[in-house]
């Protein structure tokens, strides 16, 4: 078991999801910290700020306005610093090209986010378990 409280950056700009999301993270048995932004650019610029903390993992939502998650994916995994940090996309589209495209950006891991409430809350768990419960966590770098 993990000794400190992972840390999880969350890019979504559905408000809707973020709320399951939310609620999903708040029901596991160590929630984690939760910071969230609406877009692929505010979040290299919250990776990016001096003392922003390090995330254990990025839950990445594909389509969004300004920086999507395609082009976010492309410059986590292009960023020495950044690339090591999981990153999970998790969005609504189950288009092939989507899935191959984040795989070949190096994605942790595809995730089709699904329609019915029950179902969307235990992905998001299974999700936490796996990589802030089960897998190891980064070193913090501070």
């Amino acid at each position: 078991m993990q000794s400190r409280v992972p840390v999880v950056l969350l890019v979504e700009d559905d408000p809707g999801d973020v709320l399951m999301i939310t609620e999903a993270f708040e029901r596991v048995e160590r929630p984690p910290v939760l910071h969230r932004v609406g877009d692929g650019q505010e979040a290299l610029e919250f990776l990016r700020r001096p003392g922003a903390p390090q995330p254990d993992l990025i839950l990445l939502d594909l389509n969004m306005p300004r920086l999507d998650g395609r082009r976010t994916l492309a410059a986590l995994k292009d960023d020495p610093v950044l690339r090591a940090v999981p990153v999970v996309v998790f969005t609504t589209s189950d288009a092939e090209a989507d899935v191959l495209s984040s795989y070949q950006q190096h994605a942790n891991a595809y995730v089709t986010k699904p329609i019915d409430l029950a179902s969307f809350e235990d992905v998001v768990e299974r999700i936490e378990r796996f990589y802030t419960a089960t897998s190891a966590l980064l070193p913090v770098q501070r």
